[in-house]
């Protein structure tokens, strides 16, 4: 469910509000205090009247070089780190960090929209996504009306903060009393979700990722426990079979209220293409997602509910209506999802596309794909450009171990040559392992390449893009959605005979 637009005059503040909440005396503020708020805003562009903008600092942009704009547009306030000159005489709240103020102030210019809803937040390099879907389907079956924030639903996976209070502003006024949303430790490290209080927080797994913005695997760790504090919950689900997991759940242990996931607590576990089951408190649970992965992921979801339904909220939740919800589950764009055709069908192979991007993301998907082939796993697979070059050599050696066959291709290079990046997706690839890994840049012959080297009882894995309908190039962005490409290629297939 997305949100809808929220309603200006719902946010009835004052400037003299925002400024208390982000801990400035309204004697301290240059300006009129008085003004009743509409919102706030951290893009010029996007600024209506009656907003505060707030003044953000980028790597390569200071939103104080955009204030005049903001006010010509009808801001009446300015959220800055420093008096302005050139302003007028709108209101400046002045903060040693606009950054880390911006949350707060956002929560109060949209007059705290996390406190009408039960908030549920989740972490952790894979499975956010479906975790996310699994948990709002759940809630939906239980009677509990329930938006979702996160990578399928916007260009971040956490938006910014005036963004991020809008879009709860707007599930609020379309009466919605639930929203689940995925917290990025991009978000964590960049104070997106600073002011925002969750009911229950959840942590799925950790892996290689992000670098590039963190530096390294302790800093990343750091920044997804962030979370983790009694400033955005007092009760938190962690997945202890993760070994960053238990390091995060002994940590918090004293300061939140901690219910731990653990796999052996399933029974009669089976997992199939496109659903899995197992017995979870002494219940039948039957989920329609195939991969062993997502064992984890709907166990996360449902002890994240289970959690909530125990919590003294204004909220029931039926556990048992919870898990019949599951039924109306569909499957989660690009997450194993399964494409069938009258050409897989007739030559009795599966193909799977999925967003593994990650050395973990892409090993679990691999080992997932194995569990339910009788045949050949084959893969195509690559890394995007201008970011953590440290994972690549690694991806390469996953995809030559892991697979039967692999196709290392482009991702989105963002204007890195792709040629660049595939030889350091090979050099990763062991001697032994070489002849099974072949190379084609172009993404599109790629996917047909490994189509046409599928047989009987093999599965063919998509990686790295999932629900993505482009590709970007750096130059130019264009539409490509390896679903679409698939789809097309397996009809180029034909049912009966191969195309050379």
């Amino acid at each position: 469910m997305s949100a809808a637009k929220a309603d200006p005059s719902a946010a009835a503040t004052t400037v003299a509000t925002v400024a208390a909440r982000v801990g400035v005396a309204s004697s301290a503020i240059v300006g009129d205090i008085d003004p009743n708020v509409t919102g706030i805003a951290h893009d010029s562009r996007a600024v209506r009247p009656g907003n505060v903008f707030a003044c953000l600092r980028g790597a390569s942009f200071d939103g104080h070089d955009h204030a005049a704009d903001a006010v010509e547009a009808g801001a009446v306030a300015l959220l800055v780190d420093h008096r302005l000159d050139n302003v007028g005489d709108v209101a400046q709240i002045v903060v040693s960090d606009t950054r880390r103020s911006v949350g707060p102030a956002s929560a109060a210019a949209w007059n705290d929209p996390a406190d009408e809803l039960l908030m549920v937040g989740i972490t952790g390099t894979n499975g956010k996504t479906t975790t996310a879907q699994i948990v709002a389907a759940a809630l939906e079956g239980a009677g509990v009306s329930t938006g979702i924030i996160g990578t399928l639903h916007g260009p971040r996976t956490t938006p910014e903060a005036p963004e991020l209070h809008e879009m709860l502003a707007g599930f609020v006024a379309e009466g919605c009393r639930a929203v689940v949303m995925e917290v990025s430790s991009h978000a964590l490290e960049l104070h997106r979700v600073d002011g925002t209080r969750f009911d229950v927080v959840g942590f799925t797994n950790f892996g290689h990722d992000h670098l590039d913005l963190h530096g390294s695997p302790e800093a990343y760790f750091r920044a997804k426990s962030l979370l983790f504090a009694p400033a955005f919950a007092s009760h938190a689900v962690v997945n202890v079979d993760d070994t960053h997991g238990r390091l995060l759940a002994d940590g918090v242990a004293a300061d939140l209220v901690v219910r731990s996931v653990r796999g052996e607590d399933l029974r009669d576990t089976v997992v199939g293409p496109s659903s899995h089951s197992y017995t979870w408190n002494e219940r039948s649970v039957e989920v329609p997602l195939g991969g062993d992965f997502n064992v984890a992921n709907s166990q996360m979801a449902l002890e994240l509910i289970s959690c909530l339904a125990d919590l003294d909220i204004s909220v029931d939740i039926d556990i048992d209506d919870a898990i019949r919800g599951l039924a109306s589950l569909a499957p989660v764009p690009g997450r194993f999802e399964l494409i069938q055709t009258d050409e897989t069908r007739a030559r009795n192979f599966a193909v799977v596309v999925d967003y593994a991007h990650t050395p973990d993301g892409l090993e679990r998907v691999l080992e997932s794909a194995r569990a339910i082939t009788s045949g050949r796993v084959i893969v195509v697979f690559g890394c995007a450009g201008r970011r953590d070059k440290e994972k690549r050599p690694v991806m390469g050696e996953l995809a030559g171990r892991l697979a039967d066959y692999a196709v290392a291709t482009s991702d989105n290079p963002r204007g890195e040559d792709p040629s660049a990046i595939i030889d350091d997706v090979i050099a990763g690839v062991a001697a032994n392992y070489r002849s099974r890994v072949s190379v084609e840049p172009d993404r599109r012959l790629a996917i047909r390449q490994a189509l046409l080297t599928a047989s009987s009882g093999d599965t063919v894995v998509i990686a790295g893009k999932g629900h993505e309908n482009y590709q970007d190039l750096g130059s130019v962005t264009v539409d490509f959605d390896d679903r679409d490409v698939t789809r097309e290629e397996l009809a180029r297939l034909g049912p009966k005979e191969r195309i050379s």
